[in-house]
Parts: structure tokens; sequence; C-alpha cells
């Protein structure tokens, strides 16, 4: 499959995912980092269980920003963590599937909407065809 009709699949499922869902929403903004890579996320929370991130990889140029696209879910929700896993595409500058597995770890009881996050993050790159495993440490907060 070209990697243009993967793409305009994965846009289609999300779009009526988007559209399918009831109007609990919250907005987020995230960190993630690991000894080699850093990037920005803006994601939108559908409801507790299902939110997805927009990744934008830092210490690229214009003509190589490199967007990660992941929908996830909770699994697990508690006061104190919530368990996720999820399913993604990269673009450009690398071209791959993603499949992040994170917990979410609340510490602070005054700042529910903090989380602290720890993700395992399988990359399936399609044009090197190689499998990549990569780590993220990051921080998300949900904007109410």
């Amino acid at each position: 499959m070209s990697k243009t009709k993967t793409l305009r699949n994965f846009i289609t499922l999300f779009s009526i995912l988007i559209l399918s869902t009831k109007t609990y929403s919250q907005i987020s903004a995230s960190f993630y980092t690991n000894s080699s890579n850093s990037k920005f996320a803006v994601g939108y929370n559908f409801n507790e269980k299902l939110w997805t991130d927009l990744r934008i990889y830092s210490g690229t140029n214009i003509d190589n920003i490199t967007p990660e696209l992941v929908l996830n879910y909770n699994f697990i929700n508690k006061n104190k963590y919530d368990l996720y896993a999820g399913a993604g595409m990269i673009f450009n500058n690398i071209n791959g599937f993603v499949l992040p597995v994170g917990v979410a770890v609340k510490p602070f009881d005054n700042f529910k909407n903090l989380s602290l996050n720890i993700e395992f993050t399988p990359l399936y790159e399609m044009d090197d065809r190689d499998l990549y495993i990569r780590g993220f440490l990051g921080i998300r907060y949900k904007l109410n």
C-alpha cells in the first residue's frame, strides 16, 4: 500500500472517530524526551478513555518537520495513574507506524490534570523496513 493511500485511510478513520464522539473534550499540551529526540504535542481528549496527540519532533527545519499522530486508549484510570496504549503514524523525516504504551503518573492531588508520562514507543520504519525500540519521558497537562 502506498504512503499516500495509507495516510488517507488513517486520516479518514481519525475523522470518523472525531465526528462520532460525544462532546466531552479537553485539550492537552505535552512534551516528551529521550536521549536522542524530543517532541511537543497538542492533544484532544474525546472522553476519559480515548485521546489523541499530534506530536511534532524538535530539531527539524521547516522542510523536515516530522509529525506523529497517535490515538491512545486508557485501559486503566486510577486517581494516581492511567495506563494507556495506542497506535499512530509518523511522517516526513521518518515514515512509519508507532505503538505507544505508557503510564501517566499523577503525583499531585491538587493538580490532577498534570501527569508525568513514561512511554514505550516501538516504531516500524517503512523506508528502512526496520523496527526501532524507543522510550520517552514526558509531562502532560490537560486544559479545562
